[in-house]
């Protein structure tokens, strides 16, 4: 396991390296003036030049860029042109948000897809079976912010039962915070009627977002558990007498899970950078929705920031993964 560990942490600086690279590249060849759109119209031009200067973006851009990477490798993420406010310390807020969403939502997903994908095995062509595949496709098929705007209005307009944006009741004090995931922040200190107001501003974006979810695990397990079920090492355990629950349990969802948790590691990286919708229409105040503003407003300090930090957590998923892929299935580790 530890040469396993080791050929997966070297390759971390050589893919966070060519990541800032690009982002910074593309991010300043982007055409319009984000000191311009800082300062506002009724800059004066002096203004414009002082701000310039003061956020070095008067020189070349191969000074820019090591100069970035110095700070960065100080722990400095540098500072917003346009709030003014330090890259880092937002983007700690704003990432344990989206943390807290993906987390929430993928163990949701697989509450509710890996049932599905045992049912569907267990009688295969029957209703059951027919019931959990119309779920998964439709789960995938319909576009994810409109279910968002559907479930807003029958639940938030129409039922009054769930809040449709935010993250918590803006009436109430807001947590104190110990980690930034709310659900845990208030379970730490015994608060249940904040952990209850929490939890109902978390239901509907993070079931919205455990749809693909639901329809990935529940397509591929099945599809996994119906080849194993024909493998010969079933068929000999059957034959011999061993009961149905364990031939399940321990033969079957070993095998099946090693690819639905491949599937899962690739899902989770995908929500922590791509869930600018479910953000956007929830009015969920996460890092997708921190990294859409500051690009709106060429903003380069939080973009670089954001792409670097979610970077390092789709790394660290991925080797989280790789992990837990070797663990289930010991041959990858002399790969």
């Amino acid at each position: 396991m530890i040469p396993f560990l080791r050929r997966r942490l070297l390759t971390i600086p050589i893919v966070l390296l060519g990541l800032s690279l690009v982002t910074f590249t593309v991010s300043h060849l982007v055409p319009g003036d984000p000191v311009k759109l800082a300062a506002g119209p009724q800059a004066r031009p002096d203004q414009i030049v002082q701000l310039t200067r003061e956020f070095g973006l008067d020189r070349p851009l191969p000074e820019q860029y090591l100069m970035y990477m110095g700070r960065l490798l100080q722990g400095d993420w540098g500072q917003s042109i346009s709030t003014h406010r330090q890259v880092g310390s937002d983007l700690l807020i704003y990432f344990t948000a989206t943390f807290e969403l993906t987390i929430v939502s993928t163990l949701l997903g697989l509450l509710i897809g890996v049932p599905l994908a045992i049912v569907s095995a267990r009688w295969r062509d029957r209703w059951p079976d027919h019931l959990s595949r119309f779920v998964s496709i439709g789960a995938i098929s319909l576009p994810v912010f409109w279910i968002a705007i559907v479930l807003q209005i029958v639940f938030g307009q129409n039922l009054h039962v769930l809040p449709v944006s935010g993250r918590f009741d803006p009436r109430a004090n807001f947590p104190i915070t110990h980690t930034g995931l709310l659900l845990v922040d208030t379970l730490l200190d015994g608060d249940m009627h904040a952990f209850g107001t929490a939890l109902r501003y978390l239901i509907l974006p993070a079931f919205c977002q455990s749809l693909i979810v639901i329809a990935l695990v529940t397509r591929l397990l099945r599809a996994d558990l119906l080849d194993i079920l024909r493998k010969d090492f079933v068929m000999v355990a059957r034959a011999n007498g061993i009961p149905e629950y364990i031939i399940w349990t321990r033969y079957l969802m070993k095998n099946a899970l090693i690819a639905t948790v491949s599937m899962l590691g690739f899902v989770i990286s995908f929500q922590l950078g791509g869930a600018v919708l479910i953000e956007y229409v929830m009015d969920w105040p996460g890092i997708g929705q921190y990294a859409l503003s500051a690009a709106l407003t060429l903003d380069f300090q939080p973009i670089m920031g954001a792409t670097l930090f979610i970077g390092i957590a789709v790394i660290v998923v991925n080797l989280l993964t790789d992990l837990t892929y070797s663990f289930l299935d010991p041959r990858i580790r002399r790969a």
